[in-house]
C-alpha cells in the first residue's frame, strides 16, 4: 500500500491554522483554532494532534481557543536526541502555553499526553487552569497498578518489548506502518471508526523518521527508569497534590489501561474531581466523539473552572 507523503497529513488543511513554536530548547507544531480561553490537547500513542480534528471545531465553535500539539518526538515537532520523560514533557507544555501568548490552558491529554496533563499540574502548576487526562491514571496509581495487578501487566506487554533496540522501531515500520492501525484497532472497543482513510492518516504520520525511535523512548524511559534515580524522583515528587480541577475520562472497556487501575487518582487531587466514564476503548475522544466533546463542554463550563 501506498502512503501519502508525512507533510500532507502532519499539516492537514482544515479551519485551524498550523504554527510552529519555540519552547523549551526545540520546536512544536500546533494546529491552533479559535478565540477564548485555551484548552490545549496533548496526543498519546501511536497518534499526533490530528487525533482532536472533532474537538478542534467543537470547542472552537463553543468560545474557546483550542490548541492541538505534537509532542516532542511526533509529527512536526522536533524529534531531539532526548528529552522524553515527564519531567521534560511538563516543561514543554508550559513552554509552548507562554509561546503561545496564553497565561494559562486547560491541558486535555490522552495517553501519553495524560501523563502530561498530570505531570504539569504538579509541576508547572501556574499555566494549568485544570486538567482532563483520558485513558491515563495518575502516574503514582499507574505504578501501583502495574506492581500490583497482573491483568494491567499483562495489558502493557507491549512496552516491555519496546525495551530492546532497533527491532521495535523495525516493526512499527514495516509494511508501511501497518502495525500502527493494528495496534489502534486492538486497543479500541470497537474499531468501526478506523476507516480506511483514518489509518491511513496515522501510519503515514507516524512514517516520518525518527517517530519510530523518538516515541519508543517515552516507553523505554518508563520501564528503565522505574528503579534509577530520575524515575523514582519524579515519582516523588508526584506525592505532591493536584490544585487544579480534574476531569478524568475513561473508556470502561479500555483494554490497555484497566479502567481499574484509574480508580484512586482521586487521592492525589485537592481540587474539584469528576469522572466519566464512556463505552470505549483507548481512545474514547475518537470512538464516541460526540459523548466526549459533550462531557468536556459540560466540565468547562462548570463552576469551577470559571
Amino acid at each position: 500500500m501506498a502512503v501519502p507523503d508525512p507533510d500532507s497529513v502532519i499539516r492537514a488543511p482544515g479551519p485551524w491554522t498550523h504554527r510552529d513554536v519555540s519552547a523549551n530548547g526545540a520546536r512544536f507544531h500546533v494546529a491552533d483554532i479559535g478565540s477564548g480561553p485555551a484548552v490545549l490537547l496533548l496526543h498519546g500513542f501511536p497518534t499526533f494532534w490530528w487525533t482532536w480534528r472533532r474537538q478542534l471545531t467543537v470547542l472552537a465553535d463553543a468560545g474557546y481557543r483550542a490548541i492541538a500539539m505534537d509532542l516532542r518526538g511526533y509529527g512536526g515537532s522536533d524529534h531531539t536526541p532526548e528529552g522524553y520523560d515527564p519531567r521534560t514533557m511538563a516543561a514543554d507544555v508550559a513552554g509552548v502555553i507562554r509561546s503561545l501568548g496564553v497565561t494559562d490552558a486547560v491541558i486535555v491529554g490522552h495517553g501519553w499526553g495524560g501523563v502530561a496533563a498530570w505531570s504539569t499540574a504538579v509541576l508547572e502548576p501556574e499555566v494549568v487552569r485544570g486538567i482532563v487526562p483520558v485513558s491515563m491514571p495518575h502516574p503514582r496509581r499507574l505504578r501501583a497498578a502495574m506492581l500490583g495487578n497482573r491483568r494491567q501487566r499483562k495489558a502493557m506487554n507491549y512496552a516491555l518489548g519496546f525495551q530492546v533496540p532497533f527491532l521495535p522501531e523495525r516493526s512499527l515500520t514495516e509494511r508501511d506502518g501497518a502495525r500502527i492501525a493494528e495496534l489502534i484497532a486492538q486497543w479500541s472497543a470497537d474499531a468501526s471508526w478506523l476507516d480506511d482513510d483514518t489509518a491511513t492518516a496515522y501510519r503515514t504520520a507516524f512514517l516520518r523518521w525518527p517517530t519510530a525511535h523518538t516515541s519508543v523512548e517515552y516507553h523505554r524511559w518508563a520501564v528503565r527508569s522505574s528503579i534509577r534515580p530520575d524515575g523514582l524522583g519524579y515519582m516523588s515528587l508526584m506525592e505532591a497534590p493536584v490544585q487544579r480541577p480534574v476531569l478524568q475520562v475513561h473508556g470502561t472497556a479500555d483494554p490497555m489501561m484497566l479502567a481499574t487501575s484509574v480508580d484512586g487518582s482521586e487521592e492525589y487531587v485537592r481540587a474539584a474531581y469528576t469522572r466519566v466514564d464512556l463505552d470505549a476503548g483507548h481512545y474514547p475522544h475518537e470512538e464516541q466523539p460526540d459523548a466526549f466533546s459533550a462531557a468536556l463542554l459540560e466540565w468547562l463550563a462548570s463552576p469551577e473552572l470559571a
